[in-house]
């Protein structure tokens, strides 16, 4: 076929990134809290001006991630209607009622031991009392004005377990956002700027890159328990596992692009800011792949490119 003039690719050309396939990131942090992370974050009262810049640039959805200042073995702050979950998500929903607020539902941000579970009196993983203890942080969070919470810990019956907890309390019409989370290096930025690296240095629940086959065994027990979509990690690490997933389960798909793809796939400019044009091109690989939507730190930033501002 002979080489086609720019018009006549751009006509034949599929669907291109926008900004409204994107979802963006919230690390936040306390107003008083201003140690330097690795990651970019924000406080409370910078939200409701960052979402109304990424509802005007056509960016229609965050995820929020806040963690607990004061941590204990029962990661009870994770719960309290004060908590900086709480507030995080009472700004962006103040500021931009439209606009889609995720969160995550996890237990690693908020005790002291950096893990997605809690411990038993003898140290051992007590997997009950973490599934409880995830349903009470969903409950807040719907309570909060989430839209969609995210399990994290890929603990079996958890999923299950904050379905029931969310429409016992009357928020059946919550969404449930399960995380399907492949062992890496890139989470690294991440755990470094939340503080919640793992003591025993693993993720229990995590899969082993080398075992597709588990992957799409957890998604399919997270359907069955009620998931209504499904979050895969890292992104470009599982975009394989996304296109057979595909087939294979009935609700949308949405990758995470993690800490590590941010800081490794973008370079600094010389004006300081980061470019975005290595994001831009493996998001629309995953596009292409079947992501219904996608989560990234640079959202607001991809969005001021693609819209040219």
């Amino acid at each position: 076929m002979p080489a086609h003039r720019l018009a006549v690719r751009e006509f034949l050309g599929g669907p291109t990134l926008t900004p409204a396939d994107l979802v963006m990131v919230f690390l936040v942090r306390e107003d008083d809290d201003d140690k330097p992370r690795p990651m970019p974050t924000l406080t409370v009262r910078e939200i409701g001006g960052t979402v109304k810049a990424l509802e005007t640039l056509g960016v229609k959805s965050v995820k929020i991630f806040a963690g607990s200042r004061l941590r204990d073995a029962r990661a009870s702050q994770g719960a309290s209607p004060t908590s900086l979950m709480a507030r995080a998500i009472g700004a962006a929903k103040r500021a931009a009622p439209d606009v889609l607020v995720m969160t995550e539902t996890c237990v690693c941000s908020h005790n002291d031991a950096g893990e997605c579970w809690l411990a038993d009196p003898r140290g051992r993983m007590d997997v009950e009392e973490t599934i409880e203890a995830l349903g009470v942080q969903a409950v807040m969070q719907a309570q909060a004005g989430a839209d969609i919470v995210g399990p994290a810990a890929m603990i079996p019956d958890s999923v299950r377990w904050v379905r029931q907890e969310l429409d016992s309390a009357g928020h059946k019409n919550v969404g449930i956002m399960p995380h399907l989370i492949f062992e890496s290096s890139l989470y690294e930025g991440y755990r470094s700027s939340m503080g919640a690296t793992p003591r025993s240095g693993a993720r229990a629940f995590q899969i082993n890159p080398s075992q597709p086959e588990q992957a799409v065994h957890v998604a399919r027990q997270m359907v069955e328990e009620g998931a209504d979509m499904i979050l895969t990690e890292p992104a470009l690490h599982t975009v394989d596992t996304l296109i057979h997933l595909k087939d294979k389960i009935p609700v949308p798909l949405i990758p995470f692009s993690v800490s590590g793809e941010y800081l490794r796939l973008t370079d600094r400019r010389d004006d300081g800011e980061r470019d975005m044009k290595g994001l831009i091109e493996a998001y629309t690989v995953l596009k292409r792949a079947g992501a219904t939507r996608i989560i990234t730190y640079g959202a607001l930033e991809i969005a001021r490119e693609l819209k040219g501002s």
